[in-house]
């Protein structure tokens, strides 16, 4: 993984999150007039796509995940859905209701979203996060 792939900047990016599901519905209103195939779905769970999913697939994930949102995370609000921008969506975080661990909080190991929507291809996030600089330093000298 390259810490200045575009795609990861976008990752460890400001994201904003969905709390109540009546702003989610808005959100995926949204989502939907977007569609217009340039969209990746990648499932963190497996490879990352190549390809951009087709606007039949697109719309069937949108149906599929939000009615899974809605039975699993039975709680009066949402909070799972992460967002770069709410009117222009570009990358986009929804974790899986039944794997939370510490998704709003301090972690050094949050949990990765279960599915990531992004216009950018994505790289593979289950490989070993690199090693910063400084770690590397600080390392030396313990």
């Amino acid at each position: 993984m390259n810490d200045n792939d575009p795609y990861y900047v976008a990752f460890r990016g400001y994201l904003k999150g969905i709390k109540e599901w009546q702003d989610l519905d808005a959100f995926l209103d949204t989502l939907t007039s977007v569609n217009d195939g340039n969209w990746y779905i990648y499932t963190i769970a497996e490879q990352p796509p190549e390809t951009p999913a087709s606007t039949e697939q697109f719309a069937t994930f949108i149906n599929d995940t939000n009615q899974l949102l809605r039975e699993r995370h039975q709680e009066d609000y949402c909070g799972i859905v992460y967002v770069d921008n709410i009117e222009q969506p570009g990358f986009i975080k929804i974790y899986d209701p039944d794997n939370l661990g510490v998704v709003c909080g301090f972690s050094d190991n949050p949990p990765l979203p279960g599915w990531i929507l992004s216009r950018l291809k994505p790289c593979d996030l289950n490989e070993p996060e690199p090693v910063s600089f400084w770690k590397k330093c600080l390392h030396k000298f313990s």
